[in-house]
Formats: C-alpha cells, sequence, structure tokens
C-alpha cells in the first residue's frame, strides 16, 4: 500500500510541480505581495495566482495566509521553500559546470593547433569535431559511444565516476590589446588607467564574465562599459588589430593567435583562478590508435602552452 502511494506521489509530483512556480511562490513570499512579486517578475498579478493556485493544487496544501501586511507563508511553504532553496542552488552550480565545459571560446586556439599539428603528421586522417551546447549532451554522447573524447575546462575536481579526465594545461586569463594599440607600448600597466577604454567583453550570462566583474571589483574599481560584447573570436581579433579596443582572453587563444593578429598581453595580472583543461574520456573503454593519436598530440600542443612566456611584470589587482 505504501509502495503504490510513493509511486502515485511521485508521478503527480514529476507530471505537475514545476520549478518555475517554485521560484514565483519563493519571490511572492520573499515581496510579501503578489502585485509587487508579478512586478519583479515582468509578469501579470492573475499569472503569478496562476501558479501559487497550480502549486497548491498539486500538493494540496495551503501555502499562502493573507494578513493585514500581505501575504505570508505558511509552514509548508517554508517547508517547500528551504528544500528548495537547496534545488536552485544545485541548478545554479549545474549551470556553471555547463560553462565552464562547453564555453564556445574556451577552444579557440587549443583545437585548431592540435588539428593543425596532426593533420602535417597523419594527412588521412579525418576529424569529427563538433561543439555541444550543454556538458550533460556530451556526457550521453560519450555513454553512448557517438563521441571518442571531450576537451573541456573545469574549475573544481572531476568527480564522475564514469569517466576519466586528464588535465592539459591551466587556462589563464590575460588583458589583450593590438600591437598599434598605445598601452602595447606601456611597459607598466594599472587596470584602473583602462576603465574609459573600448573594452570588447564576454556577454553577461557565462562565467568568465562574472570573473572579470569580480576582479574588477576586487581592486576597487567599477565594472568597465562594454563598447562589444561578443564571444566571436573573429569579431573580437579585427578589432584588436585595429589597435583602439581591449579584450580579456584565455591564455591559450592568445598562444595561437598573437603572431597572427599582432597582439600582446598587458603586464596586468586580473587575479582570476586558472582553471584545468583536459581530455574527458569514458573509463574503461579501449581508445582506438587514432584517437591515441590525438591525445598525444593534445599533449604536446598542451606542453607549448605552458611553456609559452607571459609578461614578465605585472601589477597585482588582487
Amino acid at each position: 500500500m505504501a509502495s503504490s502511494v510513493s509511486m502515485e506521489w511521485e508521478s503527480r509530483l514529476g507530471r505537475r510541480l514545476r520549478i518555475r512556480d517554485v521560484y514565483i511562490l519563493a519571490t511572492v513570499v520573499e515581496c510579501g505581495s503578489m502585485a509587487k512579486a508579478a512586478r519583479q517578475l515582468a509578469m501579470s498579478q492573475p499569472s503569478v495566482s496562476e501558479a501559487i493556485a497550480n502549486l497548491e493544487h498539486v500538493l494540496r496544501v495551503r501555502l499562502l495566509d493573507r494578513g493585514p501586511q500581505g501575504v505570508v507563508s505558511t509552514i509548508y511553504a517554508d517547508a517547500l521553500l528551504k528544500r528548495g532553496a537547496v534545488v536552485f542552488d544545485e541548478l545554479r552550480q549545474g549551470v556553471r559546470d555547463i560553462e565552464h565545459l562547453a564555453d564556445p571560446a574556451a577552444l579557440a586556439g587549443l583545437l585548431p593547433a592540435i588539428i593543425e599539428r596532426l593533420s602535417r603528421r597523419h594527412p588521412k586522417i579525418v576529424v569529427h569535431a563538433e561543439y555541444a551546447q550543454h556538458a550533460t549532451t556530451e556526457f550521453r554522447e560519450l555513454r553512448e559511444r557517438n563521441f571518442d573524447l571531450v576537451i573541456g575546462r573545469i574549475s573544481e575536481p572531476f568527480a564522475q565516476d564514469e569517466f576519466t579526465f586528464e588535465p592539459l594545461y591551466e587556462e589563464e586569463y590575460l588583458v589583450v590589446v593590438g600591437s598599434k594599440s598605445r598601452w602595447a607600448r606601456r611597459r607598466k600597466v594599472e587596470l584602473a588607467e583602462l576603465l574609459d577604454e573600448p573594452w570588447i567583453l564576454m556577454p553577461s550570462n557565462i562565467v568568465i564574465s562574472s570573473l572579470v566583474e569580480a576582479a574588477f571589483r576586487r581592486h576597487g574599481l567599477k565594472v568597465p562599459q562594454e563598447r562589444v560584447a561578443s564571444l566571436s573570436m573573429h569579431l573580437r581579433t579585427h578589432l584588436l588589430a585595429a589597435g583602439n579596443f581591449l579584450t580579456v582572453m584565455p591564455n591559450s587563444m592568445f598562444r595561437f593567435n598573437a603572431e597572427r593578429w599582432s597582439l600582446k598581453a598587458l603586464p596586468i595580472d586580473l587575479g582570476i583562478q586558472s582553471r584545468q583543461v583536459g581530455i574527458i574520456t569514458l573509463k574503461h573503454r579501449t581508445l582506438s590508435p587514432v584517437v591515441e593519436l590525438f591525445i598525444e598530440h593534445a599533449r604536446a600542443v598542451a606542453k607549448s602552452i605552458q611553456s609559452s612566456t607571459r609578461p614578465a611584470k605585472r601589477s597585482a589587482v588582487c
């Protein structure tokens, strides 16, 4: 009997309990008013009321009471939101993990260098490279053996039991300008001097943007207003080469594009913690000799990134 009740409960929750509704409930409780929550969420008040009503119907309890100062949470809402806070925190961390592993700018320097090196020595090898939007998609492809390997970056220890992670190099972030820039000729540059310069920054919804913002704030500086916001490597290097713009760039991207586009890294330490870039493979899967060759060349390319010289003098930010 208990088992059938549990199955019915889980089925009802899985089909009808929506995370969006829990988030709306949390906002209503925080605001103390349906109307205020609707304004904050950019929703209509009837839509907010409908979301709360849906939750109450699914859970079969009352979640809000009306009081003299507005609405207040019941003990049932408090219990739900206490657990919901953990869910939201895990989801936020999941998004960060996805961004760490699936940043389109992450491999703009590394992957072409590996393929170029491999093709010179083994011209008959064909490489199929795909960019997956989500880390979960990539892992599914690994599990189903559609991908031989994934190259990605992580900030925390890799804890996936099904996979192995081989670190290749530490990715760092540099302030980069074109060789025609007036800043390229300076032997010493303070970050504060660059606030009013035309910056090319990343879109605000990716991890590196928050890391760059934190770097400026640690130094007591406001985040500069971007002139351009883009992940496009092609656009960024073209603008840098023109001589007026600045950007933040991973050391791998700089290493393989500096000479081609006449780029220079400024002597500034952003204080951003480095992240590991490495190869993810499925455990207990025997890799083909061709894949082993690819990994061998990836290691060689990674060594050249690690051994590349960085600006000798830097002004600390942290």
